[in-house]
């Protein structure tokens, strides 16, 4: 399947998860339409950060939030070590020989939650990972090729949502701006945002990770889009100072 034509299913699945609780589309939307079209048992997304508290954002059952919470209190796991190395870690059975000296104290505490399976997958755009989204199956699990992209669409999917939702405090994503732009183009949202955060780093004279915050912090204190901020400074908008507020220029030179 073209990888186009699987995002705009996946999108629409996402979308009539959405339409169901009457409500814009958020990243639960995304775990609930991932359980509904993989063979696993349920899904959770953990906030992740190498600089902040990382924190669970959304769990469709009892099981996938107990092992949100396992993972990120223990700090060990297939969420930790997907967020880590930013590659998906597959797990079709937590019996298998060697887990146990892998995850030393998280893999028995897995199967007691009734978990025999876990699948994380990273949120990545480019160099910025705001999180994991979690599958996990009560029996032994392998994902076949076309789930295995599937669920790549569904993290990917999560990451647009994710990335574009105000946050407060809570963790409780207020704003779904996202959902108000139909999925248009999500590709060349996701590489604009990007190619922005790589120009604020040379603006800046910042990493990656401080340079999505600064971006982002931006948009919120605006009341903009961050795709339309990124938008601005990928035209030469929008400038960005060590030491100052951010200024428009008249001319986009």
């Amino acid at each position: 399947m073209r990888a186009d034509s699987r995002s705009a299913r996946i999108q629409v699945l996402v979308a009539e998860q959405a339409a169901r609780r009457g409500a814009r589309v958020g990243v639960m939307d995304v775990c609930t339409a991932a359980v509904a079209a993989l063979p696993v048992g349920g899904a959770g997304i953990s906030a992740m950060s190498r600089t902040a508290t990382s924190h669970p954002l959304c769990s469709t059952d009892d099981i996938s939030e107990q092992l949100e919470e396992l993972q990120l209190t223990l700090g060990e796991g297939p969420c930790v070590d997907a967020f880590t190395h930013g590659s998906a870690v597959l797990t079709p059975d937590l019996l298998t020989g060697g887990l146990q000296d892998r995850w030393t104290v998280f893999a028995d505490a897995a199967l007691e939650t009734g978990a025999r399976a876990v699948f994380a997958f990273p949120l990545q755009m480019g160099a910025i990972s705001p999180g994991v989204l979690d599958l996990y199956a009560d029996v032994p699990t392998v994902l076949d090729a076309e789930e295995l992209a599937d669920a790549l669409a569904f993290a990917d999917l999560a990451t647009l949502l994710l990335l574009d939702a105000r946050i407060e405090e809570t963790g409780a994503p207020v704003d779904g701006a996202l959902a108000d732009r139909g999925f248009e183009d999500l590709g060349g949202y996701r590489a604009e945002i990007d190619q922005a955060t790589g120009i604020l780093t040379v603006q800046l004279g910042v990493g990656i990770d401080e340079a999505f915050v600064r971006l982002r912090a931006h948009a919120y204190a605006q009341g903009h889009r961050l795709a339309d901020v990124a938008a601005d400074v990928v035209a030469h908008r929008l400038r960005f100072f060590p030491d100052s507020e951010p200024k428009r220029t008249d001319d986009g030179d």
